[in-house]
């Protein structure tokens, strides 16, 4: 019979799944040099929060199938070496949609009506009413910002409420927003228009402090902000200063940038019209038990031979073609999170052309691999290797998949292309060696260089002291140059350039750098 090794406190139900196909061992609080004695014996892993799955523990548990994360995040697991050992690794994305979305709606109606204030009034002693006048969401504006699961919920609650709605989502199609209730505009329409803004994004850069002080200049000042996303996505010393200049009427906060909050967090000392909770989005009975069912049933069902739904990385393919593909899937990848950036805005279609010997591979993990990598720089650890076409397909991105077997520059390449709210860009990418990345091309411009993880592309004219111009300008704002590739067609007609540098660039100079005469565009990339 197989074993089963649960290292977190897990929900008894969950353990009663595992039970009818496998012995279930519970050891909790293991040191890490107690889970790398352990682990070999086991075929499956079952965590939460608590236990570090590291490569040393991978590497030990030469019985491992599975390692199921009961919840959404996992960053406690080195995902890359488990897909390399072919072990799969599953999460539950959707398991505390539900009381996530209704923490965002009481916290909504809990600082309207100063629910909390109130009672710690009552509850001293005292019968103060007039302190605590509060007001009505009935047809008030709430501006959506993210229509994920969580932010759907969420809208279709309010619009029962008798709330109107505004959403901004770049990957989200109108229709999609429209089947919701919710009329889809610009991020600074929203911030003008809206009574009330929930936030149901990932951190990501460029949602880093989304909600600054500029941001909170352009509301009413009776708009109220509900974050019970992502710490970091305010700027919490902005938020501060807006609700005592009285800028915005209020917030109510369950996520911050630094968790525990510290004991001399500014937000502490905001009076009523700030409510905070100690990041208790997903903390519902409900919502424990729904993970610890959703991933005990996937472990289950691998134990008997049968797919993970939520698997993060590659789910259903042999350890022999898994790394038969692995370098391919990265490419794929890649490349798809490279052309997300070039395009931004919100992706209408992806074209994905496999060319040469890649023509001859199977085609669908190098497709899905591709979309993970379009969706993965908006929703992070919200998309994988098994809902990436799914997430795609509710986002109306259009797929088409060619094959080209012919043989030009390299024995096999990958080129995608993708039309999007903001225009149409393409690259290509293909392999030196067996497992080396190479973009070869942007924008139908030919270069040759390797991925990096801070980079810089430039739409220009191929003129003189462009190069000396860029360098300058990088140079003054301390911008370390790794490695510069120019692509051309002709001599001084339309060119890229591709800059690899060794840090992110600092707020401000891309602005600078489009400045610069003969540069026609300039795109920032992370990967």
């Amino acid at each position: 019979m197989p074993k089963v090794l649960v290292s977190d406190p897990i929900d008894q139900v969950g353990l009663d799944i595992l039970s009818q196909v496998a012995q279930v061992d519970v050891k909790t609080n293991l040191t890490a040099d107690e889970l790398i004695q352990t682990i070999p014996e086991y075929d499956a892993l079952m965590i939460r929060s608590g236990t570090r799955v590291t490569k040393e523990v991978i590497e030990a548990g030469n019985q491992l199938k599975i390692i199921g994360r009961a919840g959404v995040g996992v960053d406690n697991v080195d995902v890359p070496a488990a897909t390399r050992k072919g072990i799969i690794v599953v999460n539950s994305p959707e398991g505390n949609t539900i009381a996530a979305a209704e923490h965002a709606l009481a916290m909504m109606l809990g600082m309207s009506r100063f629910i909390a204030d109130a009672n710690q009034s009552v509850k001293s002693g005292k019968w103060d009413r007039k302190s605590f006048t509060g007001v009505e969401v009935y047809k008030k504006t709430l501006g959506v910002v993210g229509l994920g699961k969580i932010g759907a919920h969420v809208a279709t609650v309010a619009q029962a409420m008798g709330m109107k709605l505004l959403a901004y989502d770049p990957f989200i199609s109108h229709e999609r927003a429209e089947q919701l209730g919710c009329r889809l505009v610009d991020l600074d329409i929203l911030f003008q228009e809206a009574d009330y803004i929930t936030l149901h994004l990932p951190k990501t850069p460029e949602t880093a402090n989304l909600l600054n002080a500029a941001a909170f200049a352009k509301m009413k000042p009776t708009t109220r902000i509900i974050n019970c996303a992502r710490g970091g996505i305010i700027d919490e010393a902005a938020l501060v200063e807006a609700l005592k200049a009285g800028t915005i009427a209020g917030a109510a906060i369950d996520v911050y940038a630094n968790e525990p909050l510290e004991a001399d967090s500014p937000l502490r000392a905001v009076g009523k019209e700030l409510l905070l909770t100690p990041h208790l989005g997903a903390s519902t009975e409900e919502a424990q038990i729904n993970v610890a069912i959703d991933v005990a049933e996937q472990i289950r069902d691998v134990l008997l031979g049968l797919p993970a739904r939520s698997a993060v990385n590659i789910p259903g393919l042999r350890p022999d073609l898994l790394e038969q593909l692995r370098p391919y899937l990265q490419l794929a990848e890649t490349l798809g999170n490279l052309v997300a950036q070039l395009a931004g805005g919100r992706i209408e279609s992806l074209n994905i052309r496999l060319q040469g010997e890649l023509a001859t591979n199977q085609s669908q993990p190098i497709v899905v691999a591709a979309l993970k990598g379009l969706l993965s720089h908006a929703l992070q650890e919200r998309v994988n290797y098994v809902n990436a076409s799914l997430e795609a397909k509710e986002r109306g991105i259009h797929v088409v998949e060619t094959r080209d077997a012919t043989i030009r520059d390299y024995t096999g390449s990958l080129h995608l292309s993708v039309k999007g709210s903001l225009g149409e860009h393409s690259v290509a990418g293909a392999l030196l060696g067996d497992s080396e990345i190479r973009i070869t091309n942007v924008d139908e411009f030919p270069v040759n260089v390797p991925p990096n993880r801070h980079m810089l592309f430039t739409m220009h004219r191929d003129m003189p002291g462009i190069i000396g111009k860029i360098g300058s300008l990088l140079g003054s704002f301390n911008v370390n140059i790794a490695s510069m590739q120019v692509g051309r067609k002709i001599v001084r007609g339309d060119a890229v350039m591709v800059l690899s540098i060794d840090d992110p660039l600092p707020d401000g100079i891309l602005a600078e750098i489009i400045k610069v005469p003969g540069i026609r565009d300039a795109y920032t990339v992370t990967l």
